[in-house]
């Protein structure tokens, strides 16, 4: 007889982690700054330049969460339901996506930028790839959202084909050999199209951009740093366990970690040699390892970024996607409305950030929050049928 089964009216929404929303917050709050740079005090340049590691947080977030979803039908026996995983990103990215997208395409002056790559690019999440960084920066941000979409794409999978026959060294194999991939890859490049020019040469950065930045294949360890605390979590419990107590020394080794690979990056647009070098090869693994760690930090049992419910966390991280995909064209918008407005001074800041938030709030309730609605709505349907066709087939449900 098989045990049984909670009914719908019992499935309840995991608990919400504080440790998550703090990391998923810091992380559009750092990204924010360094897209909007040009608007900002001359004095915070400086610290504004490393925000484009917020995106490497992100990744790091997704890997884990993702994978972990992907991975819990398998402890209960089941398989992965593939359908419904796709369905599930379906509504949770494109309609808020293809909506700021329809902006961008139809009202030139929501656009930060002249330049914008075609629709159909960003429509089929190949605009990373094929990006023409010198003359189209218009919603280049993108880029790391097609990112996401190919690892979305792929990652199920090779989670079932891996999963036929599950075996540790499979994992081990694929994992490390898809680290080993982007690093040569990145090797190619700088040994192939960067010396050549050399950091003087006004095209280095544009192409250090859309060879070793951009494109999906190198650009992957942050979400094989998920996708390992999520297999960690999943299958070696005891390891799990030992790891998540002790979250203090993961918080200040996942600090020591971003830290060294912020300083190796330093240079990158300006030498090809020494650190910047190092960090070209394995500052992007090594920038993933500390956000790694971090984020183990915030799943802990007793480390500061899970104990602590920052004021304010829980609303960033609710609008972080409709801000990731918006502050740019916000903060546009607002200067090309009034031009008079001083540019440079601090308290524009909060005006800066009032704007965002409102742009990315009014996205979020009239586009996002509907559609999740909707999922959930499916999701709970499908789970209903579910239920009532088993227990039609089994009288001890």
């Amino acid at each position: 007889m098989k045990q049984a089964t909670n009914g719908p009216a019992e499935i309840r929404a995991e608990t919400r982690l504080h440790g998550l929303d703090t990391l998923r917050a810091a992380a559009i709050l750092w990204v924010m700054p360094y897209h909007l740079m040009g608007h900002f005090p001359q004095a915070l340049h400086w610290p504004a330049r490393f925000g484009w590691m917020g995106v490497d947080l992100f990744f790091v977030l997704s890997g884990y969460l993702i994978s972990l979803q992907m991975l819990r039908p398998y402890l209960q026996g089941r398989k992965l339901a593939m359908g419904a995983f796709y369905a599930r990103r379906a509504y949770r990215i494109l309609p808020v996506f293809f909506a700021v997208l329809l902006l961008y395409v139809f009202v030139p002056v929501w656009r930060e930028s002249p330049g914008l790559q075609p629709a159909w690019q960003f429509a089929t999440f190949t605009e990373n790839l094929l990006i023409d960084y010198g003359r189209n920066q218009a919603f280049s941000h993108a880029w790391s959202l097609c990112v996401e979409e190919h690892f979305y794409l792929l990652l199920p999978l090779l989670t079932v084909l891996l999963m036929r026959r599950p075996a540790a060294w499979k994992v081990y194999a694929a994992l490390l050999g898809v680290l080993a991939f982007g690093i040569c890859v990145r090797g190619l490049v700088v040994v192939h199209q960067l010396r050549p020019l050399g950091p003087d040469d006004e095209n280095f950065a544009v192409i250090y951009l859309e060879k070793m930045y951009y494109p999906t294949y190198v650009r992957l360890d942050g979400l094989l740093a998920g996708v390992s605390l999520a297999l960690l979590q999943t299958f070696r419990p005891g390891w799990w366990s030992a790891l998540t107590r002790r979250g203090h020394s993961l918080t200040f080794g996942g600090l020591a970690f971003v830290i060294l690979a912020g300083w190796m990056f330093l240079p990158r647009f300006e030498s090809l040699s020494g650190r910047a070098l190092v960090g070209d090869l394995i500052g992007y693994p090594l920038l993933a390892s500390g956000f790694a760690l971090l984020t183990a930090s915030a799943l802990s049992r007793n480390g500061a970024v899970a104990r602590v419910q920052v004021p304010g966390a829980r609303l960033f991280a609710t609008l972080a996607f409709s801000l990731y995909l918006t502050h740019k064209a916000a903060v546009h918008l607002l200067v090309t409305l009034f031009p008079g407005l001083p540019e440079g001074r601090y308290w524009m800041l909060p005006v800066y950030l009032g704007v965002c938030v409102l742009v990315a709030a009014a996205f979020y309730i009239g586009v996002e929050k509907p559609f999740l609605k909707l999922r959930e709505s499916r999701a709970e349907g499908r789970a209903r049928l579910s239920f009532d066709l088993e227990a039609r087939a089994d009288p001890a449900i």
